[in-house]
């Protein structure tokens, strides 16, 4: 079968909002532009917020970061909630698919997915595979591939050559991991709460920001629920 041709996901909350649309997942949860990472500022930010997605560019500093992690990774073993679904990345330039499929699947039960979605099937059909295995199911989903496609009004994307990665950022048990399909391991960022997710999300991102402080191309964003109050 000939390889799929799969479009990168920009940055732009109404295209991620007719993706998660297109894979089923109901229109009270969208993706919202986070205008600041000042703590005064995240209020604007509509709550509950379940995942905070950060675009950064790739640098020397954030390849030495995966580095390290990589490394700490191995050289101690990490208590990963069992639940937590963690894929890694194979497709080219689908850090944004992968991204948005972590912040999805690691909140599953708020969701309320219907059992014949796109992404409920693609999750339940590989929650229980490894991280490079998940991806690797990915690259043969012509219905995920098509819902990408079908989040752009001419059905083609701006962004040919992609000099930005998405990782997601979500909140499980009680604990803040970074998920970044091209790490093996998630990446555990200490202790967090539903009260102060947002707030520690926003930590970690004011932390990839610092490890580069020169470049100002940074987009963070909230999936949340558009209608709920805080």
């Amino acid at each position: 079968m000939a390889s799929m041709e799969w479009m990168p996901l920009e940055s732009n909350p109404d295209i991620m909002n007719k993706f998660l649309k297109n894979l089923g997942v109901p229109t009270k949860w969208k993706i919202f532009d986070i205008v600041s990472l000042d703590d005064e500022l995240l209020d604007m930010v509509p709550s509950p917020v379940y995942s905070v997605l950060l675009l950064f560019p790739f640098s020397e500093a954030d390849d030495q970061y995966c580095k390290k992690q990589e490394e700490i990774a191995k050289s101690k073993s990490q208590e990963l909630d069992p639940k937590l679904y963690f894929m890694q990345q194979t497709i080219k330039n689908g850090c944004g698919i992968v991204a948005l499929i972590h912040a999805i699947a690691n909140n599953i039960d708020k969701l309320n997915l219907e059992s014949d979605s796109v992404i409920q099937k693609f999750i339940e059909e590989t929650k229980t595979l490894t991280p490079i295995d998940k991806s690797k199911t990915l690259e043969s989903n012509n219905e995920i591939c098509q819902a990408v496609k079908n989040s752009y009004e001419d059905g083609r994307s701006l962004c040919n050559k992609c000099i930005f990665h998405f990782i997601a950022l979500i909140q499980m048990n009680s604990k803040l991991y970074e998920l970044d399909g091209r790490k093996t391991v998630p990446v555990i960022h200490g202790p967090t709460s539903h009260e102060t997710f947002l707030k520690d999300a926003a930590r970690v991102c004011k932390e990839y920001m610092e490890r580069d402080p020169e470049n100002v191309n940074f987009t963070a964003l909230a999936f949340c629920a558009s209608t709920e109050k805080s």
